[in-house]
């Protein structure tokens, strides 16, 4: 799934189409934030935030003004179409790295062979990695074989209390820092349509 398109020539953007989701994720909870905050929030340059933030006002899917950038309805009306919603759910010490980001991905559990895909996406965004819990005949894995419910019932109990599916998905990108974990989760689950 493609948010942005990247130019043909010129200078590459120094941000990718998890950096857009992720802005407007920030700026759902409906505050105003300023570009620098919004750059902080996102781990990237002020340079690339400002060329977010232009994309995104000629979309209107945010409003800019003095005060600071607020998102609109039509932004959020495009985060509640894409079939991917962040979750706070952690998988402890069973994944390494400092920070963990969990997108829950819906209708793509059949797409998921053995998680290694998903892994790679990660440590090509600079990632530790990514981990893939996928629902099989009502029990949660981690593909290809290892059964959350028996190995981390405590994990597995969390993740129940969302709404995962028995065709979804969910991935954990896992870094040393959070803007990297978020980028390698993102990045992943729309490698996945």
């Amino acid at each position: 799934m493609k948010i942005i398109n990247m130019p043909d020539y010129g200078p590459m953007f120094r941000f990718n189409d998890a950096d857009v989701y992720w802005a407007l994720h920030v700026l759902s909870d409906g505050k105003r934030m300023g570009r620098k905050r919004l750059a902080e929030a996102l781990g990237i340059g002020e340079g690339s935030v400002r060329r977010i933030v232009d994309t995104l006002r000629d979309w209107e899917m945010i409003s800019v003004h003095q005060t600071g950038i607020t998102i609109t309805r039509s932004g959020l009306g495009f985060l509640a179409e894409l079939p991917v919603k962040v979750l706070d759910i952690s998988l402890g010490d069973s994944v390494v790295g400092d920070c963990q980001q969990s997108i829950l991905v819906y209708g793509v559990g059949s797409k998921i062979e053995n998680g290694m895909q998903q892994r790679d996406v990660g440590i090509r965004v600079g990632a530790l990695g990514c981990t893939t819990v996928v629902m099989r005949d009502e029990v949660l894995m981690i593909p290809p074989d290892w059964n959350l419910d028996e190995e981390r019932p405590d994990i597995a109990e969390k993740i129940r209390k969302t709404d995962m599916g028995p065709n979804d998905a969910i991935i954990v990108g896992s870094a040393q820092d959070s803007h990297t974990a978020v980028n390698a989760a993102l990045m992943a689950a729309f490698q996945l349509f």
